[in-house]
């Protein structure tokens, strides 16, 4: 059996690829699967590191600003479709799945042109321009969120939830051991807040004028940066000389910061708020405002309105950031009510559930 998977650009779509593709090999060991990137994104780094082959397509998204650019663009769309048919050629997969991102377009329009079974994935409660494009010709269409047949044929839909890093569900510690375990005292709460690989510009600006005040106020700090502001981050620490302070620019464990966060901050990717549901951790939703269709606002309103999280919009992140994590650090039980409800919203075995879906388009 060949399986090819196309997507990514972000951790958002590659964690939930990886997790499929995982979940393939433990029901179809002699599987073969195959990765299909776009050059130069962080797919081509993090799909080889988990022990997958992927080829890259030279595809881009259009530039909606300075639309003068997109000339380029469209000649890279057409190398690759180009390169995307070739692909179709040489590894012949008995299905193709598309998790959204730049490549998902062109290598699952060419595998629909060839009557291949198409699986799409979409993470988010608002979805994406090119599943919306694909949904048409796909076979199946797994979905996180109720009412999305908004945006995709109904009869094609069904809700198996976002597939997570297995690491993420499977850690079976304490709160305190897992404290201990990241370097901090287990008697005082964590603050842990979480910018992603790239960082978030609003939630570091924030955490410049509030962490100190976070730290005076009894509890501890894991404030992750992303690698592109780590560094005017730690200036801005300098002078807290504080060993219940982290500010690391990645981090590598994520299964034990979920299990030690009294508190979570965090951006409202897919992803993120499927693993704070499986947990089941009190979280603050700040969403971005730099991302298509506005789909992280929408994911946190989800959580938001069901009283599964707590949500700041990016515009009042540093007026109302102090205020809404001390007043949950002073609130056990509204912390166990987000908690609580969060978990009601999850849907555990999500890869398990996709592979069921896609085994049976091949089967059909």
């Amino acid at each position: 059996m060949n399986i090819l998977i196309s997507g990514g650009g972000t951790g958002g779509h590659i964690f939930p690829a990886l997790a499929i593709a995982n979940a393939v090999k433990e029901r179809v060991p002699d599987a073969k699967i195959l990765f299909v990137g776009a050059e130069g994104r962080m797919e081509m780094e993090r799909v080889p590191a988990a022990g997958y082959d992927i080829v890259c397509l030279p595809v881009a998204g259009f530039d909606r600003k300075r639309l003068w650019r997109n000339f380029g663009v469209l000649f890279k769309l057409w190398r690759s479709m180009r390169k995307a048919r070739k692909v179709l050629r040489d590894f012949r997969p008995d299905a193709a799945v598309g998790v959204g991102g730049y490549a998902s377009g062109p290598m699952l329009k060419e595998a629909q042109k060839r009557g291949i079974p198409t699986l799409l994935q979409e993470q988010n409660s608002y979805a994406g321009v090119t599943n919306k494009l694909l949904a048409a010709k796909a076979n199946r269409i797994c979905v996180a969120y109720d009412g999305m047949e908004r945006f995709f044929p109904a009869s094609k839909i069904i809700k198996t939830g976002n597939p997570v890093r297995k690491n993420i569900v499977s850690l079976n510690i304490s709160r305190e051991d897992a404290k201990r375990q990241l370097g901090f005292n287990p008697n005082r709460p964590l603050i842990v807040v979480v910018g992603g690989s790239l960082g978030a510009r609003t939630l570091n600006d924030s955490m410049k004028q509030a962490v100190d005040g976070f730290l005076k106020s009894g509890a501890s700090v894991l404030w992750q940066t992303g690698r592109l502001y780590i560094d005017e981050c730690r200036r801005a620490t300098a002078a807290i000389n504080d060993p219940n302070l982290q500010v690391t620019d990645f981090v590598s464990r994520m299964d034990l910061i979920y299990r030690a966060a009294d508190v979570m901050v965090s951006r409202a990717g897919a992803s993120t708020i499927s693993e704070i549901q499986l947990v089941g951790i009190p979280a603050i939703l700040v969403p971005s405002p730099n991302v298509a269709e506005d789909h992280q606002r929408k994911n946190a309103e989800a959580l938001a309105s069901r009283h599964a999280a707590e949500m700041i919009l990016d515009r009042d992140c540093a007026a109302q950031l102090p205020e809404v994590v001390t007043a949950l650090l002073r609130d056990p039980q509204r912390r166990e009510q987000l908690a609580a409800n969060a978990r009601k919203m999850a849907l555990p075995d999500s890869d398990e559930a996709i592979v069921t879906e896609l085994l049976n388009i091949i089967s059909a």
